[in-house]
């Protein structure tokens, strides 16, 4: 009555299979890439809201737009581009890229979309502390509050 069901090698590789630690990963990591959109919109709405401000002192007192590279713009605009590479780093891997390769081109493809960004609001601020930007009417903005 006492027969074995499966073979001493299989049992052996099974004990060895089922006392492995266990770690949590989701294949594709469909959390991390949810986690990196949540921090590229949190990001994203503070710094829109740090420009919008800088404008409105502008606009107001006459205070530097420039430079833009203080820690309160920086901080935030870091923040939407590693929470983009988290999310296309994520979402590549959904594609069947591996996870050295997709984050690589996740970087890639966000820093230097972001530095581009970067460089075309600091010629947007430039042009207005000149007066030189006419296609934005800042009065119009206010009417339609």
């Amino acid at each position: 009555m006492g027969e074995d069901v499966v073979s001493p090698a299989l049992q052996e590789q099974l004990d060895v299979l089922l006392g492995a630690p266990s770690y949590w990963q989701s294949q594709p990591p469909y959390a991390l890439s949810g986690i990196g959109l949540l921090i590229a919109l949190l990001c994203g709405l503070t710094f829109a809201h740090q420009i919008r401000h800088r404008l409105e002192d502008w606009k107001q007192d006459r205070l530097p737009l420039l430079p833009l590279g203080r820690f309160t713009t920086v901080f935030p605009y870091g923040g939407i581009v590693m929470g983009t590479v988290l999310f296309i780093g994520a979402g590549l891997q959904a594609f069947g890229f591996g996870a050295g390769t997709s984050f690589f081109l996740a970087l890639l493809l966000a820093v230097s979309t972001g530095a581009g960004l970067w460089k075309q609001l600091e010629d947007l601020m430039r042009q207005v502390e000149e007066g030189t930007f006419t296609a934005a009417d800042f009065d119009f903005f206010e009417t339609r509050r």
